[in-house]
């Protein structure tokens, strides 16, 4: 999250935009905690067919699975997945 801020920040001189983004991104990671199965089973790339989920954030994937043992959702990383729109 450091690392998108930061580079969204200094690379484009657009501070306010790196808020945004990792509010939302902040936002929706959040939610997992009351709704952890919203996002899609992975089927295609890294951890596909092994039990990880994604939401997408605009352009950014946010891969986590769920340990339903201690409750938790963990958040295993966020890539940045341009838009094929």
């Amino acid at each position: 999250m450091d690392n998108i801020y930061c580079y969204i920040a200094d690379h484009f001189k657009e501070v306010g935009t790196a808020e945004n983004m990792a509010d939302a991104l902040e936002e929706d990671i959040y939610s997992l905690e009351t709704f952890p199965y919203r996002g899609a089973e992975r089927k295609i790339g890294a951890f596909a067919h092994k039990g990880y989920r994604q939401i997408h954030v605009y352009n950014f994937t946010v891969v986590y699975r769920i340990d339903e043992q201690k409750k938790y959702v963990i958040i295993v990383t966020v890539r940045y997945a341009m838009s094929s729109f």
